[in-house]
């Protein structure tokens, strides 16, 4: 792998890992069609470290916040015995990301299933229509106004469940939790919000589980250089994605991700068919 691979593998994940247009459907996409060597399980585990990273300087202060929550939930930390309404939203937000991440512990012992089973592009192409359609319909058919003290907790296991879901390659783990959480009725920013903090558990325990498999393996620490180098793309790349994502939800919607979908499937069916 030379450094070019490395940073534009680091670009897609980057870019896709949180504009809603399936990070996992794009790389295999790129890997299948122009013969890309698959990257290492390391390397993934740092790429998606580097969008980690992106995820806690964006909403640095809301994980601080959530923190802050959980430690209340249990009846510790600076936030015990605090009644104001601050400190009821941190909870409330905290005990929302619980029980999003609960699906998860289903899902991820079948995430190497589907990654395998979906190895073929032509699978991964037409998971990116079905995830435009999700979209297209999410946007045409929400007008959510819910924010966090309006949503319930079962609407928060709903969106978990949607996290679950997008295991499959294809199938935009953002794009499927921030059009479930509209139809739920939340509205955009706060769908967009929930969608991004929902991924850190997802994300932290599925890298440590995979590191542990990446030292088990081995590791070639030549590459390493080359690693960080696209982890690094990945993080600058991610921090700039999720800051156009809540531009876009401030001020518009994401229909445009819909037909990027559709278009990008079409084009890569048409690609995996004759290739």
């Amino acid at each position: 792998m030379s450094f070019l691979t490395a940073a534009l593998l680091g670009l897609v994940q980057g870019i896709t890992e949180f504009l809603p247009i399936s990070s996992s459907g794009h790389l295999a996409l790129l890997q299948n069609i122009f013969h890309i060597e698959e990257a290492d399980m390391f390397f993934d585990v740092l790429l998606h470290l580097g969008t980690l990273l992106a995820v806690i300087l964006a909403y640095r202060r809301d994980i601080a916040g959530v923190i802050q929550g959980g430690l209340g939930l249990v009846g510790v930390g600076p936030d015990r015995g605090k009644t104001t309404q601050k400190n009821a939203d941190r909870r409330r937000l905290a005990l929302f990301l619980i029980l999003g991440s609960l699906p998860l512990l289903l899902a991820l012992p079948l995430q190497k299933w589907a990654e395998t089973a979906f190895t073929s592009a032509t699978l991964v192409s037409l998971m990116l229509l079905v995830s435009g359609t999700i979209l297209y319909f999410s946007d045409r058919f929400s007008n959510g106004y819910q924010g966090l003290r309006d949503a319930s907790a079962w609407e928060a296991l709903l969106v978990g469940i949607a996290q679950a879901i997008a295991v499959i390659p294809g199938i935009s783990r953002s794009g499927t939790t921030i059009s479930a959480g509209m139809l739920c009725g939340f509205k955009r920013s706060f769908a967009v919000q929930f969608s991004f903090l929902l991924c850190i558990p997802g994300v932290l325990g599925a890298g440590i589980v995979s590191l542990i498999g990446a030292f088990r393996t081995g590791i070639d620490l030549s590459l390493l250089p080359k690693y960080l180098c696209g982890m690094v793309v990945a993080a600058i790349s991610g921090y700039f994605s999720i800051r156009l994502i809540r531009y876009l939800a401030a001020r518009s919607n994401f229909g445009v991700f819909a037909y990027y979908c559709w278009g990008a499937g079409l084009i890569a069916l048409v690609l995996s068919l004759i290739a």
